[in-house]
């Protein structure tokens, strides 16, 4: 044989011997690793009233209407021409007057009793009392005197309004309660009180409208409210650890919905309109306090609203998957043209990659029941959407890719197992069980964090109604689900003395 055609059958069966040492090892060549995505997860942010009551001693109200309208509102020192009407007798049918009319001096007062306070609505109603003592003198010098008394009730109704400043303001209207005009049925005339007490007390109102705003400053209802807003500006710990969960309230207004008074005490009706920013990890700064804003007209009912994140971080799921995989590999796997497969699975490797998919790398050896000396070791590459239902911890994967060398016989096998085995359904079934816990552990944390608890000059009071999970996505960060609170809370201001 030729020396050159020798040579190609030696360089044949050289290659032919490496093809054959190749496929009895059949280690497959490494896949390239997905890119690994950065992105954070996002803050979540909501908005909330939260009802804010302020209270004060409103005794001072008490005094100065008390102050302000005196006892005797007014005094009556009249001539009346006609006291007591002529007499008239019918006479072969006409009236004849037997007498002339008779005049007199009316003399006597109007004076008022205990003034008393009661909140309705948004007023706040004195009431006055009225008491008349009249008396008629020198009737015609026949009637030395005649006495009459009457009784009546007027209310000044007080409305308190707010400035732009937060500076209170006050109008002030007079009431009457009564169906037929009061007054005193006197030696056959009526003499009625409306004009009078009118006349008395007109200049009282243009009093108390004067001097209630600065009795009312007395009540420190702008330093309070600017306290309040201030204060505010607070981040509140919703979890401590596993992992450190931080909720940052940011006002926006101050609603003011009114007020009511009961006994000696005036309550100012606000609510903070702010808004929720959750963190997980470092605590917050809290935002910088902005300048103390005019007061927002109307108190909407819209209570407590902000989002926690439920993240999952991605080390802790390995171990979870891993586990859920060492069950399954007791099992063979029978695969088209291969026959029985035993794999055995020794390593995890869990991140997000890009379009917030999950990378899942599997560390497996796989080889055939019938040849068990001829094994395969490689890693194979999963990527997946997560996908979960709104209100459901249930987490399911769309769009499955499995990534691996197909252009050996054992990638070829290794591809097959990942692709027989239904990862994607492993590890929803693991994850699925992992947030359902983190999520009732997180609920009942919040619960406990936000029942009551004191932030500065702030009593901060939670009742939370329910929890609203988002759909989940994958994070750099971690997997994300969003979970929505809703509830009411209450304020208290309650400065430290």
């Amino acid at each position: 044989m030729p020396m050159r055609s020798q040579i190609r059958v030696l360089r044949a069966i050289i290659a032919a011997s490496l093809i054959t040492v190749s496929a009895c090892k059949q280690d497959s060549a490494p896949v390239p690793a997905p890119p690994r995505a950065e992105d954070p997860v996002p803050v979540p942010t909501g908005s909330s009233l939260v009802s804010v009551p302020v209270t004060a001693d409103a005794s001072l109200l008490r005094r100065l209407v008390e102050r302000e309208v005196p006892q005797t509102l007014w005094q009556i020192d009249e001539r009346f021409e006609r006291c007591v009407p002529p007499q008239r007798i019918k006479v072969l049918g006409q009236r004849i007057k037997l007498a002339p009319k008779i005049g007199c001096r009316v003399v006597g007062q109007v004076t008022r009793g205990p003034i008393t306070l009661r909140g309705e609505g948004e007023d706040i109603v004195a009431q006055v009392p009225l008491r008349a003592r009249v008396q008629a003198r020198d009737v015609g010098g026949i009637i030395k005197h005649e006495t009459a008394t009457g009784s009546a009730m007027a209310s000044a109704r007080i409305r308190l309004v707010l400035a732009p400043d937060w500076s209170p303001r006050a109008r002030v209207t007079l009431r009457y309660n009564w169906t037929r005009e009061p007054g005193i049925d006197f030696l056959g005339k009526r003499i009625e009180f409306t004009k009078q007490a009118d006349k008395a007390l007109r200049p009282v109102v243009a009093r108390l409208e004067r001097s209630l705003p600065r009795e009312l400053e007395k009540l420190r209802p702008r330093p309070q409210v600017a306290d309040l807003w201030r204060s505010g500006f607070t981040v509140l710990s919703l979890n401590e650890k596993n992992p450190p969960v931080w909720l940052r309230l940011t006002p926006l207004k101050v609603h003011y919905g009114g007020y009511s008074f009961r006994g000696d005490a005036i309550t100012l009706n606000l609510g903070l309109e702010a808004t929720t920013e959750t963190f997980v990890g470092k605590r917050p700064e809290p935002s910088a306090p902005g300048p103390l804003p005019a007061p927002a007209s109307g108190l909407r009912e819209r209570g407590l609203d902000f989002f926690l994140p439920v993240v999952a971080d991605y080390d802790p799921l390995e171990p979870v998957i891993l586990r859920a995989l060492d069950k399954r590999e007791a099992r063979p796997f029978t695969l088209p043209a291969l026959g029985e497969v035993k794999a055995d699975f020794t390593a995890v490797e869990v991140y997000a990659t890009q379009g917030q998919r999950l990378a899942v790398g599997i560390d497996l050896a796989a080889w055939q029941t019938s040849a068990p000396e001829k094994v395969t070791r490689g890693k194979v590459w999963l990527t997946a959407t997560p996908v979960s239902q709104p209100g459901s911890a249930q987490v399911k994967f769309a769009n499955v890719e499995v990534r691996g060398k197909t252009d050996t016989l054992g990638g070829t096998m290794l591809v097959r197992v990942a692709q027989q085995f239904s990862f994607s359904d492993t590890i929803a079934d693991a994850l699925a069980q992992d947030f359902a816990g983190d999520l009732e552990e997180l609920q009942g944390k919040v619960r406990r964090a936000l029942a009551e608890r004191r932030e500065g000059a702030l009593l901060i009071r939670t009742d939370i109604d329910r929890f609203e999970t988002g759909a989940i996505t994958a994070y750099g960060q971690g997997l994300y689900m969003p979970v929505r609170a809703r509830g009411r809370a209450n304020l208290r201001y309650l400065p430290r003395r």
